[in-house]
């Protein structure tokens, strides 16, 4: 039976349902060196990549703006690169188990995700999860990047969802702290055991 205070759990993607892992990809990009922490940071917090999840770029315009900005960066490392993107993002365990048991409670379900087209529709081709949520917002395609506000009132407008229903999961607190302002409930991710034990502390059951 769904609680009547929470009716909405919003699943952020990147560390949630798939792995996300920016030093892994450098490392399999470039090698392994003790530069591979610093490049990570480099290329991670690069405006560039916040452009690429606002969708002002395509892939490949990024991976143009890439070679050009970084010297480690040619045309071969380039390609292997955005392939790591792609490859490394596995499902974690339980944790499409985890959605799919807040479906079928009868909780409505949704994705926040700061994410790129390429990489969206790469992982909508190899798993089946996307058909779990009743709704996506995607920053590169609504233009705005968590911890924003603008962001999270797409997801409250497009589908007519309350805040103060909903609870929001994420691996990262600053995105938590950016939809509690607006009154969601919050979850940092950890492991979906965690997860399900902090979504059944706010009256979630599954």
């Amino acid at each position: 039976m769904v609680d009547s205070a929470i009716r909405n759990v919003v699943f952020d993607i990147g560390n949630v349902l798939v792995r996300w892992a920016p030093v892994e990809i450098v490392r399999l990009t470039f090698g392994e060196s003790g530069d591979n922490h610093q490049q990570a940071r480099s290329i991670f917090t690069h405006p560039l990549w916040a452009a690429l999840n606002r969708g002002e770029l395509t892939e490949s315009e990024a991976k143009a703006a890439y070679q050009e900005t970084f010297s480690f960066f040619s045309a071969g490392t380039v390609d292997q690169f955005f392939y790591y993107v792609k490859q490394t993002q596995l499902e974690l365990f339980g944790s499409v188990a985890l959605l799919k048991k807040v479906r079928e409670a009868g909780y409505r379900t949704f994705a926040l995700t700061d994410n790129v087209h390429e990489i969206v529709a790469y992982l909508k081709q190899r798993y089946d999860f996307w058909s779990l949520f009743d709704g996506a917002i995607v920053s590169a395609e609504v233009g705005c990047l968590k911890p924003g506000a603008e962001i999270y009132q797409h997801l409250t407008e497009q589908f007519q969802v309350k805040a103060s229903e909903s609870v929001f999961i994420d691996d990262r607190a600053e995105n938590i702290e950016g939809a509690r302002e607006l009154g969601f409930k919050g979850i940092q991710f950890f492991n979906a055991a965690q997860c399900e034990q902090e979504l059944k502390s706010f009256g979630v059951f599954v």
